[in-house]
């Protein structure tokens, strides 16, 4: 039964704007422990507030949907309890799912309440029933909150809250994930005479064994998928039997479908170039001027080292389409308060 704090608690965290998140996020990230700092903020590219609010306001979502060319698992309600598995602190889910719910239960608002202090008043519960360091809890707490705002509590709450771990990240300490991460593929005793035909890792789902394919030095990330002959289609219809993991359509930074998250490594990819950067915030995925951002189209990141990504479940176009609401919401506002 929802309770009134209950019901205040819910209006409370989706009452919270882009802004306020952007806020809430950068106040968090020191604490976030250094195995998900780069995760928490590629899930919450890859599930932006103002895309689920534009789809949750539209007179028929379904039809917005196409005229977004919205592909793939874009709906967050249906992926609550799996949508954060590229992040650590997915093991400690169902965890956090109670202390989101017993957060609500108690939750009194006052007019200093501070949306990073609520995941850190769920972080804390969340690991001491984990008895799991508080910094690793953080990030999915900020993640289950944002998953409230945008899925509402009734189905937040419905689910079984299940962590679904295998593979390398199952078995492997923070500190062992992050030296992983860092290592870079041995080129044997002449490597260092090696130029083009040095070969690295990327891996691409860190949940499950053989997740993994290799990149020639300086190809791009997508093409080199391309060597992964397994079909994937079966799991992903985005993706081409026999064309590797990450769905791609173009190869030439038009369509937007090979955008992925690097979860370690940016730094070891090819700077953003004008193609890539004029076409981010038109797709609506990212709009930055760092040079080698979390985000990327695989089609033109070039790799000069191992690197771990993040294969997000959908692809769209609806930048240009989120810069024209937000213009005329303003219009709108600034209308209503001139009629004041």
């Amino acid at each position: 039964m929802t309770t009134n704090k209950t019901t205040e608690f819910e209006n409370f965290i989706r009452g919270q704007d882009e802004a306020a998140w952007s806020r809430a996020l950068d106040a968090l990230l020191p604490s976030i422990h250094e195995v998900d700092r780069n995760a928490t903020r590629i899930w919450f590219a890859f599930f932006p507030l103002a895309l689920a609010r534009a789809l949750e306001q539209a007179d028929d979502p379904d039809e917005l949907a196409r005229k977004l060319l919205l592909q793939g698992d874009y709906r967050l309600d249906a992926q609550i309890d799996a949508s954060h598995r590229f992040l650590y602190g997915h093991r400690y889910w169902r965890e956090t799912k109670a202390a989101v719910l017993a957060r609500a239960a108690a939750f009194a608002f006052g007019a200093d309440a501070s949306l990073a202090d609520e995941v850190r008043a769920v972080a804390r519960p969340a690991a001491e029933r984990a008895r799991a360091d508080e910094s690793l809890l953080v990030g999915i707490s900020a993640v289950a909150l944002m998953t409230l705002a945008q899925v509402g509590q009734e189905k937040f709450a419905a689910t079984p809250g299940e962590a679904k771990l295998g593979g390398r990240l199952a078995r492997q300490s923070p500190a062992g994930i992050l030296r992983e991460r860092e290592r870079d593929d041995s080129q044997g005793l002449l490597g260092f005479l090696r130029t083009t035909d040095r070969r690295w890792t990327v891996v691409w789902d860190e949940n499950r064994d053989g997740a993994r394919f290799k990149m020639v030095d300086r190809q791009e990330v997508a093409s080199a998928a391309a060597s992964d002959k397994r079909d994937y289609s079966q799991t992903d219809p985005r993706c081409t039997a026999g064309e590797g993991p990450i769905p791609v359509q173009c190869r030439s930074a038009s369509c937007g479908t090979c955008w992925v998250g690097v979860v370690a490594g940016a730094e070891k990819l090819s700077p953003v170039e004008e193609r890539e950067r004029k076409l981010m915030p038109q797709l609506g995925y990212l709009d930055t001027d760092d040079p080698r951002p979390l985000i990327r189209l695989s089609c033109q990141a070039r790799g000069a080292g191992a690197v771990t990504v993040a294969v997000p479940p959908w692809n769209g176009v609806f930048g240009k389409y989120l810069r024209r609401a937000r213009r005329q919401g303003g219009a709108t506002a600034n209308a209503q308060a001139a009629g004041d």
